[in-house]
């Protein structure tokens, strides 16, 4: 077991468990801490994305992962950059998910949140979300977007000049969103490690050697090395290994 409950796999395939199992090893224990999950998917030299989009990296068992890491979560935090260049719109969870989350007590739906110091976003972005969204901003962000925007999701001040994730976990935890799940991007990902407010990193491999100058899954910040203990390792048929890392 790791010092958290998670059982330890070292090695095991992703095609031969159930979804319920797959759940089980990614569980988390207690929800009454705050927790802050954080997934990827890498190339095996490093790369964040194909032609420009993580999903261009990703394969059935990523995306089967992908999906079942929402289900458990409070809220479901993507940056503004990714959520403009993957495509983001109407974030909603199917029936079978809401099921899942009612049999264990959760409400049906997580919340969606996005991280915006430009508050750069068009409000089709937020349409057709089950419940309200909401928009992680700064003090110093333009009053005009504000306005516009909370119209459609409700603004949450998380620092001064740009967003502090620190602020950000704790604004969240005073509205009872504790289990945090972010599915990117670089940058706020470089901020959660600047910052120290990483507890899991959960990164898919994609079994491909991509190239060129496509980025990292972090960047634009500075080092703040942070050890890292592997909870598990599953294989899928074609070669993508799915890794769950800890914080130490």
């Amino acid at each position: 077991m790791s010092s958290d409950g998670a059982r330890i796999t070292l090695a095991g395939s992703a095609d031969a468990l159930s979804d319920d199992q797959l759940l089980e090893l990614y569980a988390t224990g207690d929800r009454g801490h705050s927790r802050l999950r954080v997934n990827f998917v890498s190339s095996l030299d490093g790369a964040a994305t194909h032609d420009g989009r993580s999903g261009g990296l990703g394969s059935a068992a990523d995306r089967r992962v992908f999906d079942l890491l929402r289900w458990p979560a409070d809220v479901i935090v993507v940056g503004a950059g990714t959520v403009r260049v993957e495509g983001y719109r109407g974030m909603a969870l199917d029936d079978r998910a809401v099921a899942w989350r009612e049999q264990h007590g959760l409400s049906p739906q997580p919340v969606f949140a996005v991280v915006s110091s430009r508050l750069d976003l068009d409000a089709e972005v937020f349409e057709g979300n089950p419940v309200r969204p909401m928009v992680l901003t700064t003090a110093a962000s333009p009053a005009d977007r504000r306005e516009a925007l909370s119209a459609v999701a409700d603004i949450v001040e998380c620092g001064d000049v740009r967003v502090d994730t620190r602020r950000m976990r704790d604004a969240l935890a005073e509205r009872g969103l504790t289990q945090v799940h972010s599915e990117g991007g670089p940058h706020l990902l470089g901020t959660m490690i600047e910052e120290g407010t990483l507890d899991e990193l959960c990164l898919t491999l994609s079994p491909r050697l991509e190239g060129g100058m496509a980025r990292r899954i972090t960047d634009g910040h500075p080092a703040n090395p942070t050890d890292m203990t592997l909870a598990h390792v599953l294989t899928a048929s074609d070669g993508t290994l799915l890794l769950r890392y800890l914080r130490r």
